[in-house]
């Protein structure tokens, strides 16, 4: 999409010029909007033609079963995947007796943009039916930041020529087919039908459907309601079954005239509430939406962003490219937790159903850093939510044989769904990412309250689970063995670097907790005697060093291993993963994404100027970036060790 003619390059905005149908898929994780607790892919107003069709409530999952081909202690039985929900974008349009589909007749314009300051996505059709009548049509579409339940779209037709008979189908849509199966792991399950009809009801320009899930016994309900502009005459009805509601407007538009609808949507959901309480919940939410109006709306979402881009924005001269980019990225990570809550920030936040939708390590490593400093409330929320999940993680340890609390590798709920242990289970260091997260976030807020409720336990558990992990060996060196890094093409290595160094930061992280707060750490069991033991811990941590080549291997040994034949590799032979079994890969030197450097970048006072540029210029060389999780750190680290060419490309 970067280079892609369609999209112009503007500083405060992404604008399409055009359509190609070949793309579509990634322009609706593009244009979505979402705002941490909805997310609304960008899928067509008119529904059809699409890429995957989307509409996520945050941790809104169906339970399926994971199947293991040998069963074994310790492996999940079940997971969990996000659930396409009601889909409330869809406004079919007829024109005179020909349904608008941009498929047929002639496009004569096609336009969006996603305005990063207003956060809206607009678009503007000209299209012409096959039978020769030509229309224009407007959509502004909002999912609010202000009014967390609510999304509002306005949508306009007019004449471009001659006078028009028009209808226009506003609807609710449950259980929409349009998931594809996929070999790629990182694609979503394909969940059939997974909602149940519990009610539906409709009066006047209002329609409400309520579902539950099949498994997981969530209840969400979907409402809509409207406000309709246009000549005399203009006519309308509402209806509802289980699965669709649908609200139709007719109207005869002269030239000069238009017909304007607002359609205002909202959703809420719960694992506890009664359905009379969430139907309710749905009901006041668009009250209050229909209440604030159009105009309120878009006010008070350009008013939340104008605060959000005074304490964020990153301006940059000389290069536009890199300034929409660092915008747009700032603005979906926005999207992404604002509104969040308590609740999971997922892989791919809210804009499609990549990673079944789970939330990683990713989001403690990686999103929570910027939200800390432009949103901390966000940042806090998340880490709230952790907090949430801590006897699940607890009972996660004890099952592994360990103390303290075992966080799983990828999860909604909080329960471990990783079906595959080497790059899940073993995969420790989530629990210092968390601890990472808690620090920084404490450091930058100064938030006793905070601290005291949530952070102090966090901090505490996962050191408790790295000093059951480890153990000191005759020498008395404290050794992580048999663990995973990030580097998801190596896994059950000993004393990995990254692991162990943000281990020991968690440990010593976690005694300065102690000592600050003893009253409160009392009541958690921990005191100054255990808070000295994860000292000892952190001082004697291993930090391999290959003195041949002087640099640092990812784990112990791993400079030893073969080096990938990366001559002899096609490029269509990447990504590896899909292409080269994991045993292959596991002992050979090849890196996916950044582990040694990941550990350069985030535990940069642990190394000298001189081993970080050698570090850097030895797995430069042989990671293949088949995660996006490389580029931000393969940039940082050359940049600081003098190679700014290299950090710009």
């Amino acid at each position: 999409m970067i280079t892609h003619p369609a999209f112009a390059v503007e500083p405060w905005s992404v604008r399409e010029t055009s359509l190609d149908l070949d793309v579509l898929a990634q322009t609706e994780s593009v244009f979505a909007l979402a705002n941490g607790h909805i997310g609304l892919r960008a899928n067509l107003d008119e529904g059809e033609p699409f890429g995957l069709p989307g509409t996520y409530l945050n941790s809104f999952y169906e339970v399926r079963p994971l199947p293991h081909a040998e069963s074994a202690y310790g492996l999940p039985e079940s997971g969990q995947t996000v659930v396409n929900v009601t889909n409330g974008k869809i406004i079919r349009l007829l024109v005179d007796d020909e349904p608008f589909d941009v498929r047929y007749g002639r496009l004569l314009k096609h336009e969006r943009v996603l305005d990063l300051r207003a956060g809206v996505l607009r678009r503007e059709v000209e299209w012409t039916s096959p039978a020769g009548t030509g229309v224009r049509i407007r959509s502004t579409r909002l999912v609010s930041f202000v009014q967390r339940s609510a999304v509002a779209i306005l949508y306009e037709v007019e004449p471009l020529e001659g006078p028009l008979r028009v209808v226009v189908q506003s609807e609710l849509v449950a259980n929409e087919p349009g998931a594809r199966e996929e070999a790629d792991p990182r694609a979503a399950a394909v969940l059939e039908s997974p909602l149940v009809s519990e009610e539906f009801l409709d009066r006047a320009a209002r329609v409400l459907l309520v579902h539950s899930t099949r498994r997981s016994k969530l209840l969400m309900a979907a409402g809509m309601d409207h406000l309709i502009e246009g000549p005399d005459g203009t006519e309308t009805a509402g209806e509802s079954a289980p699965d669709v509601g649908r609200f139709t407007v007719a109207s005869d538009l002269g030239v000069g005239e238009r017909l304007r609808m607002v359609k205002f949507l909202a959703y809420g959901w719960s694992s506890q509430r009664s359905l009379p309480a969430v139907r309710d919940q749905v009901v006041a939410a668009l009250t209050e939406a229909r209440h604030t109006g159009w105009e309120g709306l878009l006010e008070g979402q350009r008013a939340y962003l104008d605060e959000f881009w005074e304490n964020a924005d990153i301006e940059l001269e000389g290069d536009t490219e890199l300034q929409q980019a660092v915008r747009f990225a700032l603005f979906h990570t926005l999207q992404a937790g604002a509104r969040a809550e308590q609740r999971a920030i997922a892989a791919k936040g809210l804009t499609g159903p990549g990673y079944d939708g789970h939330t990683f390590w990713d989001t403690e490593r990686f999103v929570l850093p910027l939200l800390t400093y432009v949103a901390p409330r966000a940042a806090a929320d998340a880490l709230r939510w952790r907090h949430a999940t801590l006897d699940l993680a607890r009972d996660r340890a004890r099952e592994l044989g360990l103390r303290g609390a075992a966080f799983p590798w990828r999860t909604i709920r909080g329960q471990e769904c990783s079906g595959y242990w080497p790059a899940g289970t073993a995969a420790f260091h989530i629990n210092a990412d968390i601890a990472d997260a808690v620090a920084r976030y404490q450091a930058a807020t100064e938030d006793d309250d905070f601290e005291c409720e949530v952070g102090l336990e966090l901090l505490v558990e996962t050191a408790r689970l790295w000093r059951s992990l480890g153990h000191h060996d005759p020498q008395g060196q404290f050794r992580i063995d048999g663990v995973t890094g990030p580097d998801e093409y190596s896994a059950i290595a000993d004393n990995n670097v990254y692991t162990n160094l943000l281990a020991q930061r968690n440990l010593v992280a976690a005694a300065d907790a102690v000592a600050r707060h003893p009253r409160h750490a009392a009541t958690l069991g921990a005191d100054l005697e255990e808070a000295a033991a994860w000292r000892d811990a952190a001082r004697d941590m291993v930090i391999p060093w290959d003195e041949a080549l002087g640099v640092h291997p990812q784990s112990e040994g791993f400079t030893d291993h073969q080096i990938w034949d990366f001559e002899h590799t096609a490029p269509e032979q990447y990504p590896l993963l899909l292409h080269f079994p994991y045993f292959d890969l596991y002992r050979k030197q090849v890196v996916k994404q950044a582990d040694l450097v990941l550990a350069l970048h985030w535990r940069g006072d642990a190394f000298t100027d001189d081993e970080k540029a050698r570090d850097f210029a030895y797995y430069e060389a042989i990671t293949v970036r088949d995660s996006s999780l490389s580029a931000c750190t393969q940039a940082l680290i050359p940049a600081e060790v003098g190679h700014v060419e290299l950090a710009y490309e």
